[in-house]
Protein backbone atom coordinates (compact mmCIF):
# COMPACT_ATOMS: atom_id res chain seq x y z
CA UNK A 1 0.00 0.00 0.00
CA UNK A 2 2.88 2.25 0.62
CA UNK A 3 3.64 2.40 -2.80
CA UNK A 4 0.40 3.78 -4.40
CA UNK A 5 0.33 6.28 -1.75
CA UNK A 6 3.72 7.21 -2.60
CA UNK A 7 2.94 7.65 -6.18
CA UNK A 8 0.32 9.89 -5.34
CA UNK A 9 1.83 11.88 -2.87
CA UNK A 10 4.62 12.60 -5.84
CA UNK A 11 1.90 13.06 -8.31
CA UNK A 12 -0.19 15.85 -6.15
CA UNK A 13 3.42 17.42 -5.10
CA UNK A 14 4.35 17.82 -9.34
CA UNK A 15 1.00 19.45 -9.21
CA UNK A 16 1.46 21.62 -6.89
CA UNK A 17 5.35 22.83 -7.93
CA UNK A 18 3.47 23.56 -11.84
CA UNK A 19 0.56 25.49 -10.56
CA UNK A 20 3.48 27.48 -8.48
CA UNK A 21 6.00 27.64 -11.17
CA UNK A 22 3.20 28.63 -13.51
CA UNK A 23 1.83 31.57 -11.15
CA UNK A 24 5.16 32.69 -11.17
CA UNK A 25 5.52 32.83 -14.87
CA UNK A 26 3.12 34.73 -15.01
CA UNK A 27 3.83 37.49 -13.13
CA UNK A 28 7.21 37.79 -14.80
CA UNK A 29 5.67 37.27 -17.93
CA UNK A 30 3.05 40.41 -17.58
CA UNK A 31 2.13 41.98 -20.68
CA UNK A 32 3.77 45.56 -19.64
CA UNK A 33 6.99 44.16 -18.09
CA UNK A 34 9.85 45.35 -19.73
CA UNK A 35 12.44 43.56 -20.99
CA UNK A 36 15.89 44.15 -19.36
CA UNK A 37 19.45 43.78 -21.19
CA UNK A 38 22.13 43.63 -18.07
CA UNK A 39 25.30 45.01 -18.06
CA UNK A 40 25.64 45.72 -22.00
CA UNK A 41 29.42 47.25 -23.12
CA UNK A 42 29.30 50.91 -23.74
CA UNK A 43 32.55 51.71 -25.51
CA UNK A 44 34.36 55.16 -25.04
CA UNK A 45 36.69 57.19 -26.98
CA UNK A 46 39.65 56.28 -25.46
CA UNK A 47 38.67 52.58 -25.61
CA UNK A 48 37.50 52.11 -22.12
CA UNK A 49 34.01 49.86 -21.64
CA UNK A 50 31.42 51.42 -19.40
CA UNK A 51 28.05 49.15 -18.80
CA UNK A 52 24.77 49.88 -18.69
CA UNK A 53 21.08 48.04 -18.07
CA UNK A 54 18.97 48.48 -20.61
CA UNK A 55 15.45 48.28 -20.41
CA UNK A 56 13.02 48.74 -22.83
CA UNK A 57 8.99 47.93 -23.49
CA UNK A 58 7.53 45.26 -24.21
CA UNK A 59 5.89 45.84 -27.18
CA UNK A 60 8.25 46.02 -30.39
CA UNK A 61 8.54 49.77 -32.09
CA UNK A 62 10.82 52.86 -32.05
CA UNK A 63 11.21 54.55 -28.70
CA UNK A 64 12.94 57.91 -27.13
CA UNK A 65 15.68 56.59 -24.96
CA UNK A 66 16.56 58.14 -21.63
CA UNK A 67 19.57 57.93 -19.67
CA UNK A 68 20.80 57.94 -16.52
CA UNK A 69 24.45 57.57 -15.32
CA UNK A 70 25.63 57.38 -11.87
CA UNK A 71 28.52 56.29 -8.95
CA UNK A 72 26.16 54.85 -7.16
CA UNK A 73 25.26 51.80 -8.59
CA UNK A 74 23.06 51.52 -11.77
CA UNK A 75 20.91 49.39 -9.57
CA UNK A 76 19.25 51.99 -8.15
CA UNK A 77 18.02 53.43 -10.90
CA UNK A 78 16.03 50.34 -12.23
CA UNK A 79 12.79 51.47 -10.21
CA UNK A 80 12.75 54.66 -12.64
CA UNK A 81 13.81 52.60 -15.76
CA UNK A 82 10.80 50.22 -14.95
CA UNK A 83 8.39 52.78 -15.05
CA UNK A 84 9.68 54.83 -18.00
CA UNK A 85 10.11 51.38 -19.75
CA UNK A 86 6.69 50.81 -19.42
CA UNK A 87 5.60 54.41 -20.37
CA UNK A 88 6.79 53.65 -24.14
CA UNK A 89 11.27 54.54 -23.62
CA UNK A 90 14.05 52.63 -23.93
CA UNK A 91 16.32 53.37 -20.77
CA UNK A 92 20.19 53.07 -20.12
CA UNK A 93 20.85 52.64 -16.92
CA UNK A 94 24.72 53.10 -16.63
CA UNK A 95 27.56 53.03 -14.25
CA UNK A 96 30.12 55.88 -14.09
CA UNK A 97 34.01 55.45 -14.65
CA UNK A 98 35.34 53.24 -12.52
CA UNK A 99 32.20 52.48 -10.63
CA UNK A 100 30.59 49.03 -10.06
CA UNK A 101 30.37 47.11 -13.23
CA UNK A 102 32.45 49.85 -15.33
CA UNK A 103 35.99 49.70 -16.49
CA UNK A 104 38.68 52.52 -15.95
CA UNK A 105 39.52 54.69 -12.84
CA UNK A 106 36.77 56.48 -11.15
CA UNK A 107 37.52 60.64 -11.07
CA UNK A 108 35.40 62.05 -8.06
CA UNK A 109 34.15 65.67 -8.32
CA UNK A 110 37.18 67.30 -6.47
CA UNK A 111 39.00 66.44 -9.45
CA UNK A 112 39.29 69.16 -12.10
CA UNK A 113 39.39 67.65 -15.35
CA UNK A 114 37.52 64.27 -15.70
CA UNK A 115 35.86 62.05 -18.19
CA UNK A 116 32.49 62.83 -16.97
CA UNK A 117 31.55 65.22 -19.72
CA UNK A 118 33.23 62.90 -22.75
CA UNK A 119 31.61 59.68 -21.25
CA UNK A 120 27.94 61.06 -20.94
CA UNK A 121 28.57 62.53 -24.49
CA UNK A 122 29.73 59.81 -26.24
CA UNK A 123 27.21 57.72 -24.33
CA UNK A 124 24.42 59.72 -25.32
CA UNK A 125 25.84 59.39 -29.02
CA UNK A 126 25.78 54.96 -28.41
CA UNK A 127 22.23 55.19 -27.22
CA UNK A 128 20.56 57.32 -30.07
CA UNK A 129 21.83 54.47 -32.15
CA UNK A 130 20.27 51.35 -30.10
CA UNK A 131 18.11 49.21 -32.24
CA UNK A 132 14.57 50.42 -31.62
CA UNK A 133 15.57 54.00 -30.92
CA UNK A 134 13.90 56.85 -32.52
CA UNK A 135 17.65 58.82 -32.09
CA UNK A 136 16.35 61.16 -29.32
CA UNK A 137 17.88 61.45 -25.90
CA UNK A 138 16.99 62.61 -23.15
CA UNK A 139 18.58 62.52 -19.71
CA UNK A 140 17.59 62.14 -15.87
CA UNK A 141 18.69 61.81 -12.50
CA UNK A 142 19.34 64.23 -9.07
CA UNK A 143 22.46 65.30 -6.88
CA UNK A 144 25.63 63.33 -8.66
CA UNK A 145 23.70 61.75 -11.23
CA UNK A 146 22.44 65.64 -12.04
CA UNK A 147 26.15 67.01 -11.77
CA UNK A 148 26.91 64.33 -14.28
CA UNK A 149 23.93 65.30 -16.83
CA UNK A 150 25.31 68.97 -16.54
CA UNK A 151 28.86 67.73 -17.76
CA UNK A 152 27.48 66.34 -20.68
CA UNK A 153 25.07 68.60 -21.52
CA UNK A 154 28.06 71.79 -21.67
CA UNK A 155 29.65 69.63 -24.28
CA UNK A 156 26.21 69.80 -26.72
CA UNK A 157 25.75 65.99 -28.10
CA UNK A 158 23.66 66.29 -31.05
CA UNK A 159 20.89 63.68 -30.07
CA UNK A 160 20.44 65.13 -26.93
CA UNK A 161 16.97 66.47 -26.55
CA UNK A 162 16.42 67.72 -23.16
CA UNK A 163 17.32 66.67 -19.72
CA UNK A 164 15.95 66.81 -15.95
CA UNK A 165 18.66 66.98 -13.79
CA UNK A 166 17.58 67.76 -10.37
CA UNK A 167 19.07 69.16 -6.74
CA UNK A 168 22.53 70.12 -7.88
CA UNK A 169 24.30 73.32 -7.39
CA UNK A 170 26.40 75.59 -9.49
CA UNK A 171 29.76 75.21 -7.37
CA UNK A 172 31.63 72.63 -5.01
CA UNK A 173 31.76 75.66 -2.68
CA UNK A 174 27.92 75.70 -2.55
CA UNK A 175 27.76 72.45 -1.75
CA UNK A 176 30.43 72.47 1.09
CA UNK A 177 30.17 75.89 2.06
CA UNK A 178 33.09 78.44 1.53
CA UNK A 179 37.15 76.76 2.32
CA UNK A 180 36.32 73.46 3.90
CA UNK A 181 33.82 70.41 3.59
CA UNK A 182 30.67 69.53 5.54
CA UNK A 183 31.69 66.86 7.96
CA UNK A 184 28.42 65.96 8.53
CA UNK A 185 27.48 64.96 5.08
CA UNK A 186 30.77 64.49 3.39
CA UNK A 187 32.54 62.09 6.08
CA UNK A 188 29.36 59.98 5.74
CA UNK A 189 28.93 60.18 1.74
CA UNK A 190 32.94 59.03 1.48
CA UNK A 191 32.28 56.09 4.01
CA UNK A 192 29.07 54.67 3.34
CA UNK A 193 28.74 55.21 -0.67
CA UNK A 194 31.74 55.77 -2.24
CA UNK A 195 35.22 53.96 -1.13
CA UNK A 196 33.34 50.93 -0.22
CA UNK A 197 33.71 49.98 -4.17
CA UNK A 198 36.65 51.27 -4.21
CA UNK A 199 38.37 48.74 -1.66
CA UNK A 200 36.21 45.81 -3.18
CA UNK A 201 37.75 46.66 -6.89
CA UNK A 202 41.50 47.20 -5.47
CA UNK A 203 40.88 44.20 -2.63
CA UNK A 204 41.95 46.30 -0.30
CA UNK A 205 41.46 45.59 3.47
CA UNK A 206 37.83 47.23 4.97
CA UNK A 207 34.53 47.58 4.15
CA UNK A 208 33.33 46.34 0.33
CA UNK A 209 29.78 47.27 0.67
CA UNK A 210 27.49 50.56 1.15
CA UNK A 211 25.64 48.94 3.80
CA UNK A 212 28.54 47.62 5.54
CA UNK A 213 30.07 50.89 5.22
CA UNK A 214 27.36 53.55 6.79
CA UNK A 215 26.88 50.69 9.36
CA UNK A 216 30.35 51.18 10.36
CA UNK A 217 29.74 55.12 10.33
CA UNK A 218 27.02 54.78 13.19
CA UNK A 219 29.56 53.07 15.20
CA UNK A 220 32.63 55.63 14.39
CA UNK A 221 31.17 59.10 13.32
CA UNK A 222 31.74 61.03 16.34
CA UNK A 223 35.77 60.06 16.39
CA UNK A 224 36.04 61.26 13.03
CA UNK A 225 33.18 64.32 13.13
CA UNK A 226 35.44 65.97 15.97
CA UNK A 227 38.87 64.75 13.97
CA UNK A 228 41.10 67.56 12.96
CA UNK A 229 42.84 68.42 10.85
CA UNK A 230 40.91 66.65 7.72
CA UNK A 231 44.10 65.92 5.79
CA UNK A 232 45.73 63.90 8.12
CA UNK A 233 41.55 61.47 7.95
CA UNK A 234 42.89 57.71 7.26
CA UNK A 235 42.99 56.42 3.82
CA UNK A 236 40.19 54.31 4.57
CA UNK A 237 38.19 57.60 3.45
CA UNK A 238 39.49 58.26 0.53
CA UNK A 239 41.06 55.23 -1.02
CA UNK A 240 42.61 55.86 -4.78
CA UNK A 241 41.09 59.28 -4.50
CA UNK A 242 43.45 60.74 -1.39
CA UNK A 243 45.81 62.54 -3.72
CA UNK A 244 42.74 64.56 -5.40
CA UNK A 245 40.97 65.51 -2.10
CA UNK A 246 44.18 66.09 -0.26
CA UNK A 247 44.76 68.31 -3.59
CA UNK A 248 41.82 70.19 -3.48
CA UNK A 249 41.88 70.21 1.09
CA UNK A 250 44.96 72.08 0.18
CA UNK A 251 43.16 74.47 -1.97
CA UNK A 252 39.62 74.59 -0.39
CA UNK A 253 39.05 78.20 -1.83
CA UNK A 254 39.11 76.88 -5.68
CA UNK A 255 36.05 75.12 -7.65
CA UNK A 256 36.70 71.96 -9.37
CA UNK A 257 32.64 72.18 -10.59
CA UNK A 258 32.27 75.32 -12.46
CA UNK A 259 28.83 74.41 -13.92
CA UNK A 260 27.60 77.38 -14.64
CA UNK A 261 30.18 78.26 -16.91
CA UNK A 262 29.25 75.72 -19.11
CA UNK A 263 25.99 76.67 -19.31
CA UNK A 264 26.19 79.00 -22.64
CA UNK A 265 26.85 75.74 -24.73
CA UNK A 266 23.76 74.12 -22.97
CA UNK A 267 21.26 74.00 -26.10
CA UNK A 268 18.39 71.66 -24.27
CA UNK A 269 16.21 72.39 -21.53
CA UNK A 270 15.97 71.17 -18.33
CA UNK A 271 13.45 70.32 -15.86
CA UNK A 272 14.91 71.32 -12.15
CA UNK A 273 12.84 69.91 -8.57
CA UNK A 274 14.43 70.99 -5.93
CA UNK A 275 13.78 72.02 -1.99
CA UNK A 276 14.23 75.38 -0.34
CA UNK A 277 16.04 73.47 2.49
CA UNK A 278 17.64 71.16 0.13
CA UNK A 279 21.95 71.31 0.60
CA UNK A 280 22.14 72.06 -3.25
CA UNK A 281 19.83 74.62 -3.24
CA UNK A 282 22.96 76.78 -3.56
CA UNK A 283 22.47 80.05 -5.02
CA UNK A 284 20.15 79.00 -7.95
CA UNK A 285 23.02 79.46 -10.06
CA UNK A 286 22.05 76.85 -12.55
CA UNK A 287 18.43 77.60 -13.06
CA UNK A 288 19.38 81.72 -13.51
CA UNK A 289 22.20 80.85 -15.78
CA UNK A 290 20.13 78.55 -17.99
CA UNK A 291 17.00 80.87 -18.04
CA UNK A 292 19.39 84.10 -19.24
CA UNK A 293 22.58 82.35 -21.09
CA UNK A 294 21.51 79.14 -22.57
CA UNK A 295 23.07 78.81 -25.95
CA UNK A 296 19.46 78.25 -27.47
CA UNK A 297 15.63 79.60 -27.26
CA UNK A 298 14.64 76.26 -26.25
CA UNK A 299 16.90 76.38 -23.52
CA UNK A 300 16.23 79.61 -22.37
CA UNK A 301 12.46 79.75 -23.01
CA UNK A 302 11.74 75.58 -22.22
CA UNK A 303 13.62 75.18 -18.72
CA UNK A 304 11.47 74.93 -15.67
CA UNK A 305 12.16 75.26 -12.28
CA UNK A 306 9.62 73.52 -9.40
CA UNK A 307 10.61 74.58 -5.64
CA UNK A 308 9.07 72.63 -3.02
CA UNK A 309 9.51 72.78 0.87
CA UNK A 310 11.58 70.13 0.88
CA UNK A 311 14.94 68.98 1.96
CA UNK A 312 17.97 66.59 -0.24
CA UNK A 313 15.44 63.58 0.10
CA UNK A 314 11.81 63.32 0.26
CA UNK A 315 11.19 65.79 -2.39
CA UNK A 316 7.39 66.04 -3.42
CA UNK A 317 6.47 65.28 -0.19
CA UNK A 318 4.75 67.25 2.53
CA UNK A 319 6.31 66.60 5.89
CA UNK A 320 10.53 67.79 5.98
CA UNK A 321 11.77 66.85 9.31
CA UNK A 322 8.69 67.19 12.06
CA UNK A 323 6.94 70.13 9.33
CA UNK A 324 4.11 69.10 7.90
CA UNK A 325 3.57 71.88 5.00
CA UNK A 326 -0.36 70.20 4.26
CA UNK A 327 -1.42 68.16 1.31
CA UNK A 328 -1.00 70.77 -1.37
CA UNK A 329 3.34 70.31 -0.80
CA UNK A 330 2.59 67.01 -2.07
CA UNK A 331 4.18 66.70 -6.28
CA UNK A 332 4.96 63.68 -7.46
CA UNK A 333 8.08 64.07 -9.17
CA UNK A 334 7.67 60.69 -10.87
CA UNK A 335 5.15 62.23 -12.88
CA UNK A 336 6.37 65.70 -13.54
CA UNK A 337 9.03 63.55 -15.41
CA UNK A 338 7.25 61.56 -17.56
CA UNK A 339 4.90 64.63 -18.22
CA UNK A 340 8.80 66.86 -19.15
CA UNK A 341 9.76 64.01 -21.45
CA UNK A 342 6.58 63.37 -23.04
CA UNK A 343 6.56 66.77 -24.52
CA UNK A 344 10.09 67.09 -25.45
CA UNK A 345 11.15 63.17 -26.62
CA UNK A 346 7.31 62.15 -27.82
CA UNK A 347 5.32 65.61 -29.10
CA UNK A 348 2.71 65.13 -26.84
CA UNK A 349 0.91 68.31 -25.32
CA UNK A 350 0.51 67.48 -21.80
CA UNK A 351 0.58 71.44 -20.70
CA UNK A 352 4.11 71.99 -19.98
CA UNK A 353 4.72 74.64 -22.87
CA UNK A 354 1.55 76.53 -21.40
CA UNK A 355 3.24 76.66 -17.90
CA UNK A 356 5.10 79.07 -16.34
CA UNK A 357 8.81 78.80 -16.39
CA UNK A 358 8.89 78.74 -12.16
CA UNK A 359 6.58 77.13 -9.34
CA UNK A 360 7.18 78.27 -6.25
CA UNK A 361 5.83 76.91 -2.65
CA UNK A 362 4.90 79.74 -0.45
CA UNK A 363 5.71 78.26 2.61
CA UNK A 364 3.37 79.92 6.01
CA UNK A 365 0.68 80.24 2.83
CA UNK A 366 1.53 76.95 2.09
CA UNK A 367 0.14 77.32 -1.66
CA UNK A 368 2.12 77.14 -4.91
CA UNK A 369 1.94 80.01 -7.24
CA UNK A 370 3.43 80.33 -10.74
CA UNK A 371 6.54 82.93 -11.40
CA UNK A 372 7.99 84.07 -14.82
CA UNK A 373 11.27 84.79 -13.49
CA UNK A 374 14.20 83.54 -10.81
CA UNK A 375 14.97 85.80 -8.70
CA UNK A 376 11.45 87.80 -8.92
CA UNK A 377 11.59 90.95 -10.82
CA UNK A 378 8.81 92.58 -8.17
CA UNK A 379 10.75 91.98 -5.05
CA UNK A 380 11.06 95.41 -3.01
CA UNK A 381 13.94 95.36 -0.45
CA UNK A 382 12.59 95.75 3.09
CA UNK A 383 15.39 96.96 5.61
CA UNK A 384 15.13 96.11 9.02
CA UNK A 385 17.76 96.80 11.76
CA UNK A 386 19.10 95.09 15.13
CA UNK A 387 19.32 96.35 18.71
CA UNK A 388 19.73 95.50 21.95
CA UNK A 389 20.56 96.86 25.65
CA UNK A 390 23.71 94.73 25.30
CA UNK A 391 22.14 91.13 26.27
CA UNK A 392 20.54 89.50 23.36
CA UNK A 393 21.89 85.93 24.41
CA UNK A 394 19.19 83.41 24.18
CA UNK A 395 16.30 84.44 22.82
CA UNK A 396 14.83 85.69 26.70
CA UNK A 397 17.48 88.43 26.04
CA UNK A 398 17.28 92.22 25.04
CA UNK A 399 18.02 92.04 20.89
CA UNK A 400 15.19 93.49 18.90
CA UNK A 401 14.04 93.63 14.90
CA UNK A 402 13.05 97.53 14.24
CA UNK A 403 11.89 99.21 11.19
CA UNK A 404 14.42 102.17 12.24
CA UNK A 405 18.02 102.69 11.86
CA UNK A 406 18.75 103.03 15.95
CA UNK A 407 20.86 106.23 16.12
CA UNK A 408 23.26 105.61 18.96
CA UNK A 409 25.68 102.13 18.68
CA UNK A 410 25.82 99.42 21.06
CA UNK A 411 26.65 95.60 20.55
CA UNK A 412 26.39 92.15 21.68
CA UNK A 413 29.32 90.02 22.43
CA UNK A 414 29.00 85.75 22.68
CA UNK A 415 32.61 83.15 22.70
CA UNK A 416 32.94 80.61 19.93
CA UNK A 417 34.98 77.87 21.11
CA UNK A 418 35.46 75.14 18.42
CA UNK A 419 35.49 72.31 21.23
CA UNK A 420 31.80 72.93 21.88
CA UNK A 421 30.72 74.26 18.74
CA UNK A 422 26.26 74.76 18.65
CA UNK A 423 24.69 71.75 17.53
CA UNK A 424 23.41 71.61 13.75
CA UNK A 425 19.26 70.82 13.85
CA UNK A 426 19.19 68.34 10.85
CA UNK A 427 17.72 64.77 9.87
CA UNK A 428 19.83 61.26 11.09
CA UNK A 429 21.35 60.95 7.42
CA UNK A 430 22.89 64.69 8.38
CA UNK A 431 20.23 66.08 5.23
CA UNK A 432 19.58 70.29 6.76
CA UNK A 433 15.36 70.31 7.70
CA UNK A 434 13.18 72.95 8.71
CA UNK A 435 14.01 72.61 12.59
CA UNK A 436 12.36 74.11 15.89
CA UNK A 437 15.38 75.99 17.50
CA UNK A 438 14.23 75.49 20.63
CA UNK A 439 16.91 73.29 21.58
CA UNK A 440 19.44 75.64 21.36
CA UNK A 441 17.00 78.22 23.44
CA UNK A 442 19.58 78.54 26.37
CA UNK A 443 23.25 78.67 24.30
CA UNK A 444 25.08 82.34 25.22
CA UNK A 445 26.80 81.87 21.73
CA UNK A 446 23.68 82.41 19.94
CA UNK A 447 22.68 86.04 19.79
CA UNK A 448 18.77 86.70 19.21
CA UNK A 449 17.14 89.30 17.82
CA UNK A 450 13.32 89.27 17.34
CA UNK A 451 10.61 91.69 15.79
CA UNK A 452 7.49 92.93 17.36
CA UNK A 453 4.34 90.60 16.37
CA UNK A 454 3.76 91.28 12.62
CA UNK A 455 0.39 92.81 12.37
CA UNK A 456 0.29 92.42 8.62
CA UNK A 457 1.08 89.69 6.72
CA UNK A 458 5.01 89.74 5.13
CA UNK A 459 6.37 87.76 2.39
CA UNK A 460 9.81 87.26 1.54
CA UNK A 461 10.86 85.32 -1.07
CA UNK A 462 14.27 85.32 -2.69
CA UNK A 463 18.24 85.79 -1.32
CA UNK A 464 18.05 87.52 2.29
CA UNK A 465 20.71 89.46 2.58
CA UNK A 466 22.70 91.14 5.77
CA UNK A 467 25.10 93.41 6.05
CA UNK A 468 27.06 92.54 9.60
CA UNK A 469 29.25 94.90 11.85
CA UNK A 470 31.34 92.40 13.82
CA UNK A 471 34.63 91.79 15.58
CA UNK A 472 36.73 89.22 16.62
CA UNK A 473 39.70 88.37 18.79
CA UNK A 474 41.09 85.88 15.95
CA UNK A 475 42.45 85.99 12.96
CA UNK A 476 39.92 83.88 11.00
CA UNK A 477 36.63 82.85 12.49
CA UNK A 478 33.12 82.26 10.75
CA UNK A 479 29.78 83.83 10.87
CA UNK A 480 25.92 82.30 10.94
CA UNK A 481 22.83 84.39 10.39
CA UNK A 482 19.45 82.17 10.52
CA UNK A 483 16.02 83.84 9.46
CA UNK A 484 13.75 82.28 11.47
CA UNK A 485 9.52 82.27 11.84
CA UNK A 486 8.82 82.68 15.31
CA UNK A 487 5.01 81.52 15.54
CA UNK A 488 2.34 82.16 18.10
CA UNK A 489 2.96 79.32 19.77
CA UNK A 490 6.74 79.78 20.55
CA UNK A 491 7.69 77.40 17.61
CA UNK A 492 10.51 78.75 16.12
CA UNK A 493 11.44 77.39 12.44
CA UNK A 494 13.68 77.49 10.17
CA UNK A 495 13.50 79.82 7.12
CA UNK A 496 16.61 80.21 5.61
CA UNK A 497 20.46 80.44 6.27
CA UNK A 498 23.86 82.05 5.32
CA UNK A 499 27.26 82.00 6.70
CA UNK A 500 30.92 83.64 6.24
CA UNK A 501 34.69 82.56 6.67
CA UNK A 502 35.92 85.74 7.72
CA UNK A 503 39.10 84.75 5.64
CA UNK A 504 36.92 84.77 2.16
CA UNK A 505 34.95 87.64 3.31
CA UNK A 506 36.31 89.52 0.00
CA UNK A 507 35.56 86.22 -2.21
CA UNK A 508 37.03 82.82 -2.43
CA UNK A 509 39.73 84.13 -4.54
CA UNK A 510 41.10 86.98 -2.08
CA UNK A 511 41.36 85.41 0.94
CA UNK A 512 42.71 87.92 3.42
CA UNK A 513 42.83 87.62 7.59
CA UNK A 514 41.15 89.53 9.55
CA UNK A 515 43.05 92.31 12.29
CA UNK A 516 42.23 90.79 15.62
CA UNK A 517 40.18 94.07 17.48
CA UNK A 518 38.70 95.67 14.22
CA UNK A 519 35.26 96.24 12.93
CA UNK A 520 34.57 94.56 9.66
CA UNK A 521 31.68 94.29 8.03
CA UNK A 522 30.50 91.25 6.43
CA UNK A 523 28.13 90.75 3.75
CA UNK A 524 26.19 87.40 4.41
CA UNK A 525 24.05 86.29 1.37
CA UNK A 526 20.99 84.18 2.77
CA UNK A 527 20.06 80.61 0.83
CA UNK A 528 17.05 81.29 -1.24
CA UNK A 529 13.70 81.15 0.23
CA UNK A 530 9.77 81.56 0.25
CA UNK A 531 8.23 82.19 3.14
CA UNK A 532 4.79 84.25 3.95
CA UNK A 533 5.30 85.36 8.14
CA UNK A 534 1.74 85.97 8.81
CA UNK A 535 0.15 88.16 11.43
CA UNK A 536 1.23 87.26 15.21
CA UNK A 537 4.29 85.62 13.41
CA UNK A 538 7.64 87.51 14.52
CA UNK A 539 10.80 87.85 12.10
CA UNK A 540 13.76 86.54 13.90
CA UNK A 541 17.48 86.84 13.33
CA UNK A 542 19.96 84.72 15.40
CA UNK A 543 23.67 84.95 15.06
CA UNK A 544 26.13 82.94 15.89
CA UNK A 545 29.56 81.31 14.84
CA UNK A 546 29.23 77.57 14.24
CA UNK A 547 26.56 74.81 13.02
CA UNK A 548 28.40 71.74 13.66
CA UNK A 549 28.52 68.98 12.15
CA UNK A 550 26.79 70.34 9.20
CA UNK A 551 29.52 72.99 8.73
CA UNK A 552 33.06 72.86 9.83
CA UNK A 553 34.38 74.31 12.37
CA UNK A 554 36.31 77.30 12.38
CA UNK A 555 39.74 76.65 14.37
CA UNK A 556 40.04 80.68 14.69
CA UNK A 557 43.63 80.57 13.77
CA UNK A 558 45.63 81.75 10.68
CA UNK A 559 46.58 78.07 9.26
CA UNK A 560 44.74 76.02 7.06
CA UNK A 561 42.21 74.10 9.30
CA UNK A 562 42.38 71.26 6.76
CA UNK A 563 45.88 70.98 7.66
CA UNK A 564 46.23 72.39 11.44
CA UNK A 565 45.08 70.21 14.19
CA UNK A 566 45.07 73.75 16.60
CA UNK A 567 41.83 75.23 17.86
CA UNK A 568 41.48 78.82 19.72
CA UNK A 569 38.51 80.64 21.32
CA UNK A 570 37.50 83.47 19.73
CA UNK A 571 35.46 86.26 21.73
CA UNK A 572 32.71 87.59 19.36
CA UNK A 573 31.29 91.26 19.28
CA UNK A 574 28.69 92.14 17.19
CA UNK A 575 27.87 96.27 16.55
CA UNK A 576 24.42 97.83 15.57
CA UNK A 577 23.24 101.09 15.56
CA UNK A 578 25.12 104.53 14.61
CA UNK A 579 27.69 104.41 11.83
CA UNK A 580 27.86 100.14 12.24
CA UNK A 581 23.96 99.55 12.00
CA UNK A 582 23.48 95.60 11.34
CA UNK A 583 20.75 94.99 8.68
CA UNK A 584 18.90 92.74 7.07
CA UNK A 585 17.73 93.29 3.94
CA UNK A 586 14.25 91.14 3.22
CA UNK A 587 13.29 90.68 -0.70
CA UNK A 588 9.51 91.69 -0.01
CA UNK A 589 6.82 90.30 -2.22
CA UNK A 590 3.30 92.84 -2.47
Amino acid sequence: MKRPLLVLAAALLAVFSFSLNSQGQNRKAAPDAPIMEANVDVPMRDGVILRADIFRPAKPGKYPVLMGRTPYNKNGLHGSAKRFAKAGYIVVCQDARGRFESDGQWESFVRFDTNDGRDGYDTVEWAAKLPGSTGKVGTFGASYNAFLQWRTAALAPPSLVCMSAQSIPARYTDLEGPGSIKPGRRLQWWYGSMTPDMRKRSQSPGTKSNADGRALWKTEQDKWLHFVPWLKLPRTFWEEESDAVHAWLKNPALDPWALQKGVPNVTVPNLNVIGWFDHCNGNMMLDKAIFTKGKTVIARKGSRTIIGPWSHTGRGGRKVGKIDYGSKATVSVAAEDLRWFDYWLKGKNTGIADEAPVRIFVMGDNQWRDEQTWPLERAKTKSLFLSSGGKANTPAGDGKITKEKPASESSDHYTYDPKDPVPTLYSKAAFTVPADQKPHAERQDILVYQSEPLTERLEVTGNPVVELFASSTTPDTDFFVRLIDVHPDGRAIDVSLGMVRARYRNGLEKEKLITPGEVVKYTITLNPSSNAFLPGHRIRLDITSSDFPNFDRNHNTAANPNADAELAVAKQKVLHGGKYATVIHLPVID
